[in-house]
């Protein structure tokens, strides 16, 4: 059993929704629908129960309106509830009854205006509550911890009745068992997507573009989430991958291909360039070289001592301090002395910037 609860501002909008046909389907879709699957897609809602009210779509709008104005300080007093069984289970008209009922107990509006509502357009047998939050004394029904509270109200009937039993979220379950894994073939079949599509991408532009042609929509913030085909959305951390271990791991094999490929080639044409090199040395005559091939080792050493020497004189000069002479310190002074008797004479007339 699925359950889904909302609230709202607008009572006739959420009633009219309740209790009126698909507006998108024309008469003869409805009956070409009916046709195929034997569903009831024209007046496909049935009032299960009224509970302090009675009437059509604006009757009932209108009823609960006037018991809104009791409370101004409720901004959404509309109360909206579903409950949807797993296909091929049924449920008696009895029973949906008394499921409405708890239903109401437990969201604490079982004194206020309700309606329950069957729809007959689906395979899986559900029912609507729409309920006024403001009850006749003026008080609000409190929203604390409603998906808690059907959470809840759904483990229970699932026993009571014998339905298929669903799995609560983590967030409703105690600390120990939210700590264990879960299998979801959905996820499941994502997280292979993205193995698959991280092994041929060369960079985050190609994985992106191979996810898409999966049919995937990639989202991409401060972290990294994917949407299927169902309009389910889930984060690349619950699939193991965040938008930081995919960039990681591509940037690591983008440096694996460089040092496996590119660096062997770039060796390869770096010891080819020097023995070009070497062997054009070698090739070379002796009257382009003059005094290398009869130059003894003393006369290398004169040779490489006078470079020496006059690249530190270059180099001593470079760094060596320059110092200011006496008329540059006078002539400093003086200038120093004019602008401070200037700003005295600016001081006594009240000069103002």
């Amino acid at each position: 059993m699925i359950a889904t609860i909302t609230i709202g501002k607008s009572f006739a909008h959420c009633i009219g929704y309740c209790l009126e046909d698909k507006r998108a389907l024309t008469d003869e879709k409805k009956k070409e629908l009916t046709g195929q699957d034997g569903l009831r897609h024209k007046n496909r809602a049935e009032v299960l129960a009224y509970n302090q009210c009675y009437g059509d779509k604006k009757e009932l709008a209108a009823q609960f309106m006037d018991v809104r104005k009791l409370s101004r300080r409720v901004e959404k007093p509309v109360l909206h509830a579903s409950l949807r069984l797993a296909p091929g289970e049924v449920l008696s008209r009895g029973q949906w009854l008394s499921i409405a009922e708890e239903m109401a107990k437990e969201l604490g509006v079982a004194k206020n205006q309700y309606i329950v509502i069957q729809h007959h357009d689906t395979k899986e047998q559900h029912i609507h509550l729409v309920a006024n939050r403001v009850s006749f004394d003026g008080k609000a029904a409190s929203t604390s911890n409603n998906f808690y509270k059907m959470d809840k109200l759904c483990r229970r009937l699932e026993k009571e009745y014998h339905l298929t039993q669903v799995l609560s979220p983590k967030q409703f379950l105690p600390k120990d068992q939210q700590q264990l894994p879960r299998y979801d073939k959905r996820k499941e079949k994502m997280r292979q997507d993205l193995v698959h599509c991280l092994k041929q991408a060369t960079s985050l532009n190609s994985f992106f573009g191979n996810m898409q042609q999966l049919g995937y929509t990639v989202i991409k913030g401060r972290g990294i989430s994917f949407i299927d085909d169902k309009k389910v959305k889930v984060k690349g951390s619950e699939l193991g991958f965040s938008l930081n271990k995919i960039e990681t791991y591509l940037q690591t094999k983008q440096a694996r291909n460089f040092k496996g490929e590119g660096l062997i080639d770039l060796q390869k044409n770096h010891t080819a360039q020097e023995r070009r090199q070497t062997a054009r040395f070698n090739r070379m005559p002796e009257h382009l070289v003059p005094g290398v091939a009869n130059a003894t080792e003393s006369d290398i050493n004169k040779v490489v001592t006078q470079i020496t020497e006059a690249v530190g004189g270059i180099v001593a000069e470079l760094f060596n301090p320059s110092y200011p002479s006496p008329e540059d310190i006078a002539n400093a002074e003086a200038m120093k002395e004019f602008y401070r008797h200037q700003n005295k004479k600016k001081k006594k007339r009240g000069y103002r910037p």
